[in-house]
């Protein structure tokens, strides 16, 4: 089955050329007027490190010191590009692979393998970098970003015509979740409230083993439309392109002109996670025509060409990503599981007086082992504790 043939639409929006030159457009040339070598080399970067890191978390989980990874091999464009157009107040809610969308927002990307550590169940303040924990229940996040995107509305943080105060939202996912119901729903309500969202679909092409020509018959950029939806397909490896229709439809967002979908048709270049083997089921030849058509390469090969990828540049990078290689794999075996009692932490915002109760008779259970209490041994539940709470 060829996948090679949907960078060749008409209306797929490419910036960026596979060879690295590039193309005008009337809509879109124009938001990228304002980026400088400087800007363009900033993004180069983003990828460059986003892969170093990618390639790191692999290795380690293959190590045994990760308990899976979700790559983002291929698809640093999408992210590196859509994340850069967001603005300081915009909010984010990814899935589980946007990597290059964290790394924009500021994230210490060291941070989100404590998740696939599993020695916590995030790793990092939402608020800070306005960018939500990593969501691993395939397409509900949308409705979250969605609600999220409503309460802007309603706190008055839209449409207000001042640049530093007017909100969008962006959620991402992948193609396999548009077929999930919970997708659907928040195109529903985004649509019929004006939502100030963006729901950026990452079309990689695979949905675990199934190719996107079995989950739908037209291009996800179309799904939208049924909704009052509009829709928009980029090049996903065209960072860009990917810059330049999210800038559009974020500042179309704010501005209270209401949601967009945007699809990114892109292509994962690695397993969909690390217990995927994704040669049973895609040919070589595939494999091989996406890796021409490598992010990276593309952007790499136009700044060479426009003389703005300079020895020194290269080489401080080189060594920025031999750095951060070692500090990804010094500081992730430094991680230790926490204390078990840390379960009951952040359950609730405020006190809790049967929470309090849990923790302290868990505690003294945990206690009770101190001493290589008799095997089968259990303490007694706290008054008024349920079997399940028990279990807890």
């Amino acid at each position: 089955m060829s996948t090679s043939g949907p960078l060749e639409d008409a209306d797929l929006v490419q910036l960026l050329t596979p060879a690295g030159e590039l193309r005008e457009h009337p809509e879109y040339s124009p938001r990228i007027a304002h980026l400088d070598a400087d800007a363009l080399r900033g993004m180069y970067r983003d990828m460059v490190l986003v892969r170093a890191f990618d390639d790191e978390a692999t290795s380690l989980q293959r190590q045994g010191e990760l308990g899976l990874w979700a790559q983002s091999l291929g698809q640093e464009a999408a992210q590196v590009g859509s994340g850069r157009a967001l603005a300081a107040q915009d909010y984010v809610f990814p899935s589980y692979r946007e990597h290059g969308v964290a790394h924009t927002r500021g994230l210490d990307l060291v941070d989100i393998l404590r998740l696939f550590r599993g020695v916590d169940q995030g790793g990092w303040d939402p608020e800070e970098h306005r960018f939500h924990l990593y969501t691993l229940v395939i397409g509900s996040h949308t409705l979250h970003a969605t609600g999220y995107a409503m309460g802007l509305q309603r706190d008055g943080l839209v449409a207000t015509g001042d640049r530093e105060r007017d909100t969008a939202v962006v959620t991402y996912f992948g193609d396999g979740a548009t077929s999930q119901g919970d997708v659907s729903e928040a195109l529903v309500f985004a649509a019929v409230n004006n939502a100030p969202l963006v729901l950026f679909c990452q079309n990689n092409q695979w949905a675990i083993s199934e190719p996107t020509t079995r989950q739908t018959r037209v291009p996800l950029a179309r799904r939208g439309e049924g909704f009052g939806v509009p829709g928009v397909r980029v090049d996903g490896n065209d960072v860009l392109a990917t810059y330049a229709v999210t800038a559009e439809a974020l500042e179309r967002a704010r501005s209270g002109g209401g949601p967009t979908l945007v699809e990114a048709f892109t292509y994962r270049m690695g397993a969909h996670t690390t217990s995927d083997d994704p040669t049973r089921y895609r040919s070589t030849s595939d494999d091989e025509y996406w890796r021409q058509r490598d992010p990276i390469d593309r952007l790499r090969t136009y700044l060479q060409s426009a003389g703005e990828l300079g020895a020194d540049f290269v080489a401080d990078l080189d060594a920025e990503v031999a750095a951060f290689g070692e500090r990804i794999r010094t500081t992730v075996r430094a991680m230790q599981p926490p204390a078990p009692v840390s379960l009951f932490d952040h359950v609730y915002g405020t006190p809790h007086s049967t929470l309090d109760a849990e923790r302290a008779w868990f505690t003294e259970y945990e206690a009770s082992f101190v001493g290589e209490p008799p095997q089968g041994q259990v303490a007694p539940a706290p008054a008024g504790a349920s079997a399940g709470e028990v279990a807890l």
